[in-house]
């Protein structure tokens, strides 16, 4: 059984992983807010999953803050890491650090160009992690689009909130297409890099992927509400002209290619995204 050090293991993502693989891996937590990072022993450490982010802050953050959080503190564990001999470092990043919606889809090798402080953040934490890997410390890097389960919050916590409460929305019409990823799928990714030991650059997504329209559809379908979904005249403008970030993810694009990541781990995603829509809504039994 391989001894895992997770960080960021109440968060969304990693309170999955430590509920679902607990039994798989031994797996023992950090945290920069409770814990001394002088204090931390990793001489029976395998693997570290760093999960631990300063996200995108909708009331935003300055620079230095992403900077200490997304970068400084990635680097310090992982220098700790490989002095002490650990050898795998998995590090969970974003496709921010691509840029933001497009209609051509992002692959492994796409060049980036991030337009935000938490992308440059992640990319830059990224490259000073690439600069420590040798072939006695592994770096892996997972980029993800929106990651979605049961317990999500932000933008589908809300949409679901709409969904739920007003029968007559006015998001039909919606021909966009964009990647997301179920979080069971997401965290056996992580699961397969572990095993495998491999790494690189790897892209998370869905087989699947769904336009806004589709994927209230399938939220009300999942809540049993019927939802009218209309098309209202220069609704799309009036939006992008009041709320432009809103606009953009209710109506723009962005796919993520990951061919190259399930061909160098041969892997099948275990859920499908009607599948992920349901646990999202009802919940996952472990």
């Amino acid at each position: 059984m391989k001894n895992i050090l997770l960080t960021g293991s109440n968060g969304f993502i990693g309170s999955y992983f430590k509920a679902h693989y607990t039994n798989k891996y031994s797996i023992d937590t950090f945290s920069f807010r409770s814990n001394d990072l002088d204090k931390l022993s990793l001489s029976s450490i395998d693997s570290i999953i760093y999960l631990s982010a300063l996200v995108h802050q909708m009331g935003g953050a300055s620079e230095e803050e992403y900077k200490k959080v997304n970068i400084n503190q990635t680097i310090q564990l992982a220098k700790k890491a490989k002095e002490t001999g650990v050898k795998h470092f998995i590090f969970m990043s974003t496709v921010k650090v691509y840029g933001e919606e497009t209609d051509i889809a992002y692959t492994e090798s796409t060049p980036c160009l991030p337009k935000d402080s938490y992308g440059r953040s992640k990319l830059e934490a990224e490259q000073e992690l690439k600069k420590l890997e040798d072939r006695y410390f592994k770096i892996s890097i997972i980029r993800t689009p929106i990651v979605y389960g049961y317990g999500v919050k932000a933008n589908i916590k809300n949409l679901i909130h709409l969904v739920n409460k007003i029968p007559i929305l006015p998001f039909g019409g919606i021909e966009n297409t964009r990647s997301m990823v179920y979080i069971g799928n997401l965290c056996y990714l992580m699961d397969q890099i572990l095993l495998q030991e491999k790494s690189g650059i790897f892209l998370a997504r869905d087989d699947e992927s769904l336009s806004t329209s589709k994927f209230i559809e399938l939220i009300a379908r999942n809540l049993h509400k019927k939802v009218f979904l209309i098309k209202i005249p220069f609704f799309n403008a009036i939006l992008k002209w009041i709320k432009p970030s809103f606009q953009k993810r209710l109506y723009g694009s962005l796919e993520v290619n990951n061919v190259k990541t399930k061909k160098i781990l041969n892997y099948v995603n275990p859920y499908t995204v009607e599948k992920g829509i349901y646990f999202m809504i009802h919940g996952e039994k472990i």
